[in-house]
């Protein structure tokens, strides 16, 4: 499905990004990957020729701008920013919350809004977003993440019915726990902590697929997924 597609995966240099840019390579697509640490994506790039690295910080707009400008064309990108810091209420950190915010949604607006145009004039471009099931309802010691990433699931949903009779498509992967350097900070046991790996065979799937969105792993995600109809107060008391 990929050979002689170019894809940006944005949010790369560890975790579910890198993971899914190997995959995609595998099923050969050229790649470019995008994050903050220039050190890390260099590594990256250097194991493949088809692999292309671009720092970019999603919270800087010139960042992005330039980001654009050097990758070119693409015919689809993902957006795999996930910056996370465990924090209720109660414990609010000034800057945290806004940073998360800067990270997990800001950045996909400044970044679609330099690639939807050079979509539409094509009428091609394939728009993956990559969620949580934390943005489903609102969890305990999630303030930050948990809103932004509802907000980028709702993003979605808005690229969704707008698209649609386009030859534009735009998908929602909503992960679980992923083992990172991010769910390292939690101290609460994580029920079905996948690899990374596991993680974007999830969303490869989704990719192939005519499907709009997914949620996983099963069954822990069908707690979110089911909980949307259940009474707040009936849902928060499970955690």
């Amino acid at each position: 499905m990929f050979a002689g597609q170019t894809w940006w995966i944005i949010g790369a240099s560890e975790g579910l990004g890198r993971a899914l840019a190997v995959l995609m390579l595998a099923d050969g697509a050229k790649v470019v990957v995008s994050a903050r640490s220039q050190a890390k994506l260099g590594e990256f790039a250097a194991t493949n020729p088809n692999l292309q690295a671009v720092a970019m910080d999603v919270s800087d707009a010139a960042s992005v701008a330039a980001g654009v400008a050097a990758v070119g064309p693409v015919d689809g990108v993902v957006y795999c920013v996930g910056l996370y810091d465990p924090m209720p209420a109660k414990d609010w950190q000034p800057g945290s919350a806004e940073a998360m915010a800067e990270g997990n949604y800001m950045g996909a607006l400044r970044v679609l809004s330099h690639l939807m145009p050079g979509f539409v004039a094509r009428n091609a471009g394939h728009i993956v977003l990559i969620g949580s099931l934390a943005g489903f309802r609102g969890l305990p010691g999630a303030i930050g993440y948990g809103s932004s990433k509802a907000a980028l699931m709702h993003l979605g949903e808005n690229l969704r019915v707008d698209l649609r009779g386009t030859g534009l498509r735009a998908q929602v992967a909503n992960p679980g726990f992923i083992a990172t350097r991010l769910t390292a900070k939690n101290s609460f046991k994580m029920p079905q902590l996948m690899t990374p790996e596991t993680a974007a065979g999830h969303v490869l799937r989704l990719m192939r697929s005519g499907r709009f969105s997914t949620s996983f792993p099963a069954p822990f995600a069908w707690l979110f997924t089911l909980g949307r109809y259940l009474p707040l107060s009936w849902f928060q008391r499970l955690f």
